[in-house]
C-alpha cells in the first residue's frame, strides 16, 4: 500500500496519543499534536478511513485499526532507528535527532532498517528512553513510569523516558545530567510545579521548571528497569 508522507505522519501520531490510553483519539487532539487546523484533520481523516487505517465513531474520534497500527509501528521503528544511530555513530546530540529522523523515517527501505538495527545491536530503547518496537511490528508494552512531578518530596526514582519533541528542554536536560537510566532523589516539589532533584551523578540539585519536568518520565525501584 503507497502512503504519503503526510498519511504517514497523520497514523504516526495518532499511534502516539493512543499510547497509555484505551480512549479514542479527537480531532482537536490530532491537530494538536501536528499543528494544523480541525478541518484539515478532518479531511485526511477521511482519506485514512477510506482506506481502512483508521476506525472512526462521529463526535467520538478515531483509533488505528491493525493495519493502520502496523504502518504507524514502522515508522516509529524507523524513526526512533535512526535517532540512535545518529546519536551512536554519527555524533549527533540527542536534542537534534527529532527533527533528523523526522525527515527520513519515511524513505529507508527494510533492508536498510535491518543494517542499522543490526550495527546498533537490535536496541530496545531509542537515546530518549522511548520503546523501538521490534521487527515483527509488534506494539512495544506500555511506557513504565509516570511524569517525575507527580512524586513526593523523598522519593528515589530512575529516568525512564524524556519527551524528544522540544531540543531545548533536552539540552536543558542533557546538561544536568538527567537522562534515562540516571537515578534521582526528590528534594522537593514546589506548589507551582517546580521540581528539585538530586543526580546520582552529582551532589549539585537539579532543578526542573514545570515546563521542563512534565517531559520526564521516571520509575521507582520496585518497577521494571527501564533500561532492560
Amino acid at each position: 500500500m503507497m502512503l504519503s508522507d503526510v498519511m504517514e505522519d497523520y497514523l504516526k501520531a495518532i499511534y502516539q496519543l493512543q499510547r497509555g490510553t484505551d480512549e479514542r483519539i479527537r480531532t482537536s487532539e490530532i491537530a494538536g499534536e501536528l499543528d494544523v487546523t480541525s478541518p484539515t484533520v478532518t479531511s485526511m481523516l477521511d482519506k485514512l478511513e477510506e482506506r481502512e487505517l483508521v476506525d472512526r465513531e462521529k463526535y467520538r474520534g478515531v483509533t488505528l485499526t491493525d493495519e493502520g497500527e502496523t504502518v504507524a509501528l514502522e515508522i516509529v521503528r524507523h524513526h526512533r532507528l535512526l535517532e540512535a544511530y545518529l546519536t551512536e555513530h554519527l555524533d549527533y546530540d540527542w536534542s537534534e535527532v527529532h527533527a533528523e529522523a523526522d525527515r527520513l523515517e519515511h524513505h529507508i527501505s527494510e533492508d536498510f532498517e535491518a543494517r542499522v538495527a543490526d550495527a546498533l545491536g537490535e536496541p530496545t530503547v531509542d537515546p530518549h528512553g522511548s520503546p523501538i518496537p521490534g521487527a515483527d511490528l509488534e506494539p512495544p508494552e506500555r511506557p513504565a513510569g509516570k511524569a517525575i512531578s507527580e512524586f513526593e518530596e523523598g522519593a528515589i526514582v530512575t529516568v525512564a523516558e524524556v519527551a524528544d519533541r522540544d531540543p531545548e528542554v533536552l539540552s536543558y536536560l542533557a546538561d544536568r545530567g538527567v537522562e534515562p537510566g540516571v537515578e534521582l532523589e526528590i528534594l522537593e516539589v514546589a506548589p507551582f510545579g517546580m521540581v528539585t532533584a538530586r543526580s546520582s551523578e552529582s551532589e549539585e540539585p537539579v532543578s526542573l521548571p514545570e515546563t521542563v519536568a512534565h517531559h520526564v518520565r521516571v520509575v521507582t525501584p520496585a518497577e521494571p528497569d527501564p533500561q532492560g
